[in-house]
C-alpha cells in the first residue's frame, strides 16, 4: 500500500504587482538611509536576480484562511473523496489570517479550524492544526501525514500551505519586492495503486545565529515602528547553496532511486538564481551535470508565497498549466525547500 498524493488544488489571486509597480517606493537601507541607486536601477537588479517580473496580492477581502479554503476545495475533488473521510486537515503558514492595513496575524482560532468550517466538514475525528515551519511548511506537513497513516493513525490527510505575504511587508524594503499571496492543497492517502513517498529528510540549523537570517523585525523607515517580515538576503542565499543540496541528496540517496532517474525538482521559489544554482550543486555531488527542463519555475510571474509555492507549482505542472513542463505515472520527482528557523526539507516522490 502506497502513500499517495492523490489530488491537488491551488489558489492564486488575480490581482497582479508588477515590478513597475515598485517604481514609487521609497526605498531605505537597514539604517534607514536612502539608497545612491535609482527605484529603475534597484529594481532591474532585483528582477535580474530573482527572475520575479509579477507577483500576486490578494484582495483586501480575501485572506490566508480564504486561499487555503479555495485550494483544499479542489484538491479534494481532484482526489474524488468524501470530504467527511479525512482525518487530519494541517494548515503550513508564517503569519496566519493577517486583515489587509494590519501587520498583526489573527493567531486564533488557528487556519486548519477555519478551513474545516468554510468546507463545512463535520466530523469532529477530523483534527484541524497549524505548522510553523517557514517556507518548508507544505512539505513538513507531507512528512507529517505521512507518519499519522504509517503509524495507522489516518487514512487521509488534507495538507495546505498558504500565505497572504502582502500583509507584512516593508514597503521601505526592497525585499519587499520578493513576497506574494497565494495557497496550494493536497490530499495525502493510502493508495494501492496510487503514487508513492519514497523518502524524506528534514534538519534544522540554529548553532551559529541561523535563527536571525529570517525573522519578523523593525520597519526600515525609523517613523515606522511595526515590524515586518525581514530577510538577510546574502546570507540566506549563502546558507541555502552549503547546506540543501546535501539535505536532498540525503532524500535522494535514502529512496534508493538513481540520480538518472530524476525527472524533476520541485523547490522552493524564492529566488530563480539561487535556485538554479542550488540544482546545480546538487547534481554536482553526483557527478552529473543538471538535466535540461529538470527545474520547473514559476516565480517570474507568482513571486515568492512561502509555504504556497511547492504544491502551486506542482499542481501546475501536473495539469499541464507550466509550458515545457508535464509528469507520467511513475516518474520520481523531489520536493525540496529552505527558509525561517533555518529549516530544510526534501521528499522523495513517485508520481
Amino acid at each position: 500500500m502506497n502513500i499517495s498524493i492523490s489530488g491537488t488544488g491551488r489558489a492564486v489571486p488575480t490581482s497582479i504587482q508588477k515590478n513597475s509597480d515598485f517604481l514609487s517606493h521609497h526605498f531605505l537601507d537597514e539604517k534607514g538611509e536612502p539608497f545612491a541607486n535609482s527605484n529603475e536601477e534597484i529594481i532591474e537588479k532585483f528582477s535580474s536576480i530573482t527572475g520575479i517580473e509579477e507577483r500576486r496580492y490578494a484582495p483586501d477581502e480575501i485572506n490566508s484562511s480564504d486561499l487555503a479554503s479555495e485550494a483544499a476545495a479542489k484538491a479534494i475533488k481532484d482526489a474524488g473523496i468524501d470530504q467527511e473521510s479525512i482525518d487530519y486537515i494541517i494548515v503550513a503558514h508564517n503569519f496566519g489570517n493577517t486583515p489587509a492595513g494590519s501587520s498583526q496575524s489573527m493567531a486564533l482560532p488557528s487556519i486548519a479550524s477555519i478551513v474545516k468550517t468554510n468546507l463545512n466538514i463535520i466530523n469532529p475525528n477530523c483534527v484541524a492544526y497549524d505548522l510553523i515551519f517557514g517556507c518548508p511548511g507544505w512539505i513538513e506537513g507531507v512528512v507529517q501525514a505521512k507518519a499519522f497513516i504509517k503509524a495507522g493513525m489516518a487514512n487521509k490527510c488534507l495538507v495546505i500551505g498558504t500565505e497572504t505575504l502582502s500583509r507584512v511587508v516593508d514597503n521601505a524594503d526592497r525585499d519587499s519586492m520578493i513576497f506574494a499571496d497565494g495557497a496550494g492543497a493536497t490530499i495525502i492517502e493510502k493508495k494501492e495503486d496510487g503514487g508513492a513517498i519514497l523518502s524524506h529528510k528534514s534538519v534544522t540549523y540554529t548553532a551559529n545565529n541561523e535563527i536571525d537570517i529570517l525573522n519578523f523585525e523593525q520597519s526600515n523607515d525609523p517613523a515606522d515602528k511595526l515590524s515586518y517580515i525581514k530577510m538577510k538576503g546574502r546570507k540566506v542565499y549563502e546558507f541555502a547553496l552549503l547546506n540543501v543540496p546535501q539535505a536532498m541528496k540525503a532524500c535522494m540517496d535514502a529512496s534508493g532511486v538513481p540520480i538518472e532517474n530524476l525527472k524533476k525538482i520541485f523547490i522552493h521559489q524564492a529566488n530563480m538564481k539561487m535556485d538554479e544554482a542550488i540544482v546545480k550543486r546538487f547534481f554536482r555531488l553526483y557527478k552529473h551535470a543538471a538535466p535540461e527542463q529538470v527545474l520547473p519555475m514559476n516565480i517570474q510571474k507568482f513571486g515568492n508565497s512561502s509555504v504556497a509555492t511547492v504544491p502551486t507549482l506542482y499542481d501546475q505542472v501536473l495539469k499541464n498549466d507550466l509550458e515545457n513542463h508535464s509528469l507520467e505515472k511513475g516518474d520520481v520527482v523531489l520536493f525540496a525547500s529552505v527558509g525561517a528557523g533555518m529549516n530544510i526539507n526534501a521528499i522523495t516522490y513517485r508520481v
